[in-house]
C-alpha cells in the first residue's frame, strides 16, 4: 500500500465507526474526534448509546439509512469478519480496521468484492502521516 492507495481513502467523506465509545480517553473516541476536527462525517456505531459527539448513534451499518464510504472498524477480532461483511452489504467504498484488528478472513473477501482494506493500522495516525 503506497500514499496514493490512502489518499484514496482519505478522499472519502463519510466513516461509519463501528465500536465508537464516548469516553475520551478510548481510541475509538479521540480518533473519530480527530477526523471529525479534520472535516470527515462521522457517524457512531453502538447498540448501547443514542448520541456520541451530539451525533445519533446507530445499533448496527444496516440501520444507517445514507451511504457511507469508509467502515473503521474499533471491535475485537472476533467480530471483524461479521462487520465486514455488512460493510459489503452496506456498500462500503472502503473498510479499516484500527491497531490490533486483525482477520485474515476479513481481507479476503473484502479482496473478493474490490474494497480497499486496510487492518491493524490507525487511520488517525496514517491521516497525519499523509497530511
Amino acid at each position: 500500500m503506497n500514499d496514493a492507495f490512502f489518499e484514496h481513502i482519505f478522499a472519502l467523506n463519510t466513516i461509519a465507526v463501528v465500536g465508537l465509545s464516548p469516553k475520551p480517553n478510548r481510541p475509538s473516541n479521540y480518533v473519530s474526534k480527530y477526523m471529525l476536527e479534520n472535516g470527515y462525517n462521522i457517524v457512531p456505531v453502538n447498540p448501547g448509546h443514542n448520541n456520541i459527539f451530539g451525533i445519533p448513534c446507530y445499533s448496527s451499518l444496516k440501520q444507517i439509512p445514507f451511504s457511507i464510504d469508509i467502515v473503521n472498524v474499533f471491535r475485537n477480532s472476533k467480530f471483524a469478519f461479521e462487520t465486514v461483511i455488512d460493510a459489503i452489504d452496506i456498500g462500503a467504498k472502503a473498510i479499516w480496521l484500527q491497531d490490533g484488528v486483525e482477520s485474515k478472513q476479513a481481507q479476503e473477501i473484502a479482496k473478493d468484492n474490490n474494497i480497499p482494506f486496510v487492518m491493524d493500522d490507525c487511520i488517525l495516525r496514517r491521516h497525519r502521516i499523509l497530511k
